[in-house]
């Protein structure tokens, strides 16, 4: 197929639910051999377009073509039948089938009009090491950390052989050596004719894969561009209507005694002899390549996971932690990664997922929580970090990713923690909430609190830490002091190109 002919034309698609318009009078246009990106802050229309685009809604109004012709798509098997394919941020797979059953889920291979077993494990097993990775095809999904999970995601895409491949922020969970791989097959299926639309929050990686860039804001189209034509700051201004000076802020904070100390701690399976110290009012940042072990260790160090060895240090105490209980009364907390799987309880408000680690302490002596209190207590975390809407009645699962992940922080600083343990914390948050929740931690910081980062994210890691340690394969390097941080010797560190010895500060 031509790189120049339309693979998509979507004209004057608007939405509207009840009280909600979610689009309006949007234009888009695709072409084969080309990667086209979609830019815009949570909220501005990009999940709801790309859901008429799979055929999961119907649009109030418009029109869409694919390749030319006029299309109707009623259900998401229709858009699969004209080969569009979703890879989706939120994980649409099944954890108890194997990666390769996941991959091929309702088109498994046959031969002689028998399930193809072996076949099914070689492709799967192919299309795995074409994206770069070393996950084993037989293994249970569910085993699988979160970033590896969404490898599989796109291996599942890619093996479908799309026509129009939609990808909705795949690296927010792979560190920069994940994306280069990533970047690589995307190249390869793009010189290969298909049609590709990236959707990220992370600027800078859409100016290095898009051919295109096209900003969405409030529902409506703002701009298309060809992506040598814009830069990341008029990107952010033509998202947001305003500048957005630094998503990164460094806040200045006094570094006091030391709150936290690990030492020599290990899973016997996954990580092993990790130490590190953080003190008050210091930022910890905790990097590596995807699979090397930091979440890992912050579970475990939360009581999600068991140790086998080392020792846990709180104001040089040293503590026992078998469950998130007793860590939360050691004064550690842990926001996770998987904000949806295990942040938020979507079901339920923001007033009640804000309390829920309190309710003991909420509760009157007959054991029934003074709902009062509790509305006033998440109400003071809905105004002080500004969440959006500031209602703490509404249902947490219809705020936006950022917002989700406010209400998250909010909750686990009732506690009142002497050490806050953010894993990803602005994983798929536009660039306006990423730089709303860095002055929360920068705010957590200046009071004095110790924090943990881990994060994928080379310049997040660089623009707030104070130290850096970086893992690899369950085994951590010494502390790197801010001012010896580049991103080069984190990646060579992260890749075994530089021993494991950091500089102490």
């Amino acid at each position: 197929m031509p790189s120049a002919a339309s693979a998509l034309h979507m004209r004057g698609i608007s939405k509207v639910f009840p009280g909600v318009k979610a689009l309006s009078g949007v234009e888009l246009a695709v072409r084969f051999g080309t990667v086209h990106a979609i830019v815009g802050e949570n909220g501005a229309g990009k999940s709801t377009l790309m859901k008429i685009l799979s055929g999961a809604y119907a649009p109030t109004t418009g029109t869409i073509e694919v390749a030319g012709t006029d299309v109707r798509m009623k259900r998401p098997a229709d858009a699969q039948r004209l080969g569009i394919r979703m890879v989706h941020q939120e994980l649409n797979l099944v954890p108890d089938l194997t990666v390769a059953e996941n991959i091929f889920l309702g088109r498994m291979p046959k031969r002689l009009g028998f399930f193809d077993r072996g076949g099914m494990l070689r492709r799967a097993a192919a299309v795995l090491a074409e994206l770069g990775t070393s996950i084993d095809p037989q293994e249970r999904l569910g085993d699988l950390t979160i970033s590896q999970q969404q490898l599989v995601e796109i291996a599942k895409a890619y093996a479908a052989d799309p026509r129009i491949i939609v990808l909705d922020e795949p690296t927010s969970s792979l560190s920069e050596h994940e994306t280069a791989a990533l970047f690589r097959i995307l190249r390869k299926m793009r010189d290969a004719g298909i049609a590709i639309i990236y959707i990220s929050h992370r600027l800078k990686e859409v100016l290095e894969i898009a051919d295109e860039v096209t900003v969405l804001r409030d529902g409506a189209m703002i701009e298309t561009r060809a992506a040598s034509g814009i830069t990341a700051a008029e990107m952010i201004r033509l998202m947001v209507g305003r500048e957005v000076s630094n998503v990164f802020p460094k806040t200045p904070s006094v570094i006091g005694k030391q709150v936290l100390s690990v030492r020599g701690i290990g899973d016997g399976a996954r990580f092993a002899d990790v130490s590190f110290d953080v003190r008050a009012g210091e930022i910890l940042g905790l990097t590596g390549l995807v699979g090397a072990g930091r979440t890992e260790v912050a579970r475990a160090i939360f009581g999600l996971a068991p140790l086998t060895t080392g020792t846990i240090e709180i104001d040089g105490a040293p503590v026992t932690i078998r469950s998130p209980a007793a860590a939360a009364r050691a004064g550690i907390a842990y926001v996770p990664e998987d904000r949806k799987g295990d942040g938020i309880v979507p079901a339920m408000t923001v007033r009640e997922n804000i309390s829920l680690p309190v309710l003991r302490r909420l509760a009157n002596r007959f054991g029934r929580v003074r709902r009062g209190v509790e509305r006033d207590l998440a109400q003071t975390y809905v105004q002080k970090f500004s969440i959006v809407p500031p209602d703490g009645e509404r249902r947490i699962g219809l705020l936006s990713g950022g917002n989700q992940q406010k209400a998250v922080i909010s909750r686990w600083l009732a506690t009142d923690p002497k050490v806050l343990i953010l894993d990803e914390p602005t994983r798929g948050v536009d660039v306006g909430a990423k730089a709303e929740i860095h002055g929360i931690i920068g705010q957590l910081v200046a009071n004095g609190m110790a924090v943990v980062m881990i994060s994928s994210e080379l310049p997040e890691i660089m623009g707030v830490c104070d130290r850096v340690v970086v893992m690899r394969d369950g085994r951590a390097s010494a502390p790197i002091a801010r001012e010896g941080l580049t991103e080069e010797r984190i990646m060579a560190l992260a890749t075994g190109e530089d021993s494991a010895e950091g500089e102490a500060a």
